[in-house]
């Protein structure tokens, strides 16, 4: 069983559509879609906006359906000039850049309780989509994904991120996913499209390139099941 989530619906609709024998559950506020796609077992979800949705929507998938694997899915903002709009960011680990209890004495980004900054992706999943993207002729990067409960449109904030934990992209859902799936001991993977430059200086980029962006890491996420 594959678990796939995205936060909004441009992220997950074309995978659902694709999908045979199909069920669909809610659990609270989520809709679950779980069904076939290229000779697999898979569930999909829209998760809504945020760390905390995305937390809400990864522990009941986990508990609901055990998935084998987690795939976070949609797009992100680039925080280097080594990827721009249509690259694929492939995280290889996760950091929530908003998690700040340093006036305690902590090191920013520190998780208190499991005392972890970064959260790593599964190095299989990571490895097949770096080979996915490689073989579409797509470019891509592996590295650190930052998230936050905030939309970066901000050259400071930007600065600050890439400073604090080298990030190559910023969203708002990926870690929390990686949080949730640690302690549940479930792997996962964050694959995110670049749909803007996260510096606020082109502020149509964002609804400009969303469909396409995600429509591209849709494209990656179906070679991915074929391949898993």
């Amino acid at each position: 069983m594959i678990g796939i989530i995205g936060a909004m619906r441009v992220e997950v609709a074309a995978l659902k559509e694709k999908m045979t024998d199909t069920v669909c559950e809610r659990v609270g506020s989520v809709e679950y879609v779980s069904g076939r796609l290229y000779g697999k077992d898979i569930v999909v979800a829209e998760c809504g906006i945020g760390k905390v949705f995305a937390a809400m929507c990864a522990q009941a998938m986990i508990l609901r359906y055990r998935p084998d694997i987690v795939i976070n899915t949609g797009v992100a903002g680039t925080l280097t000039h080594s990827l721009s709009i249509g690259d694929i960011a492939i995280a290889d680990r996760l950091v929530q850049h908003d998690m700040d209890t340093s006036a305690l004495g902590d090191p920013v980004g520190l998780v208190s309780g499991i005392n972890k900054i970064y959260f790593e992706a599964d190095g299989e999943a990571v490895s097949i989509v770096s080979d996915i993207t490689r073989d579409m002729g797509v470019k891509s990067a592996c590295g650190t994904v930052a998230s936050g409960d905030c939309f970066i449109n901000d050259r400071e904030k930007k600065s600050r991120i890439v400073d604090t934990f080298g990030a190559m992209a910023c969203e708002m859902e990926g870690a929390a996913i990686a949080q949730v799936c640690y302690v549940n001991n479930t792997p996962f993977a964050v694959i995110r499209a670049i749909s803007d430059d996260a510096s606020g200086e082109k502020q149509t980029e964002y609804t400009t390139f969303l469909q396409d962006a995600a429509s591209k890491s849709i494209a990656i996420l179906e070679q991915f099941i074929k391949k898993y």
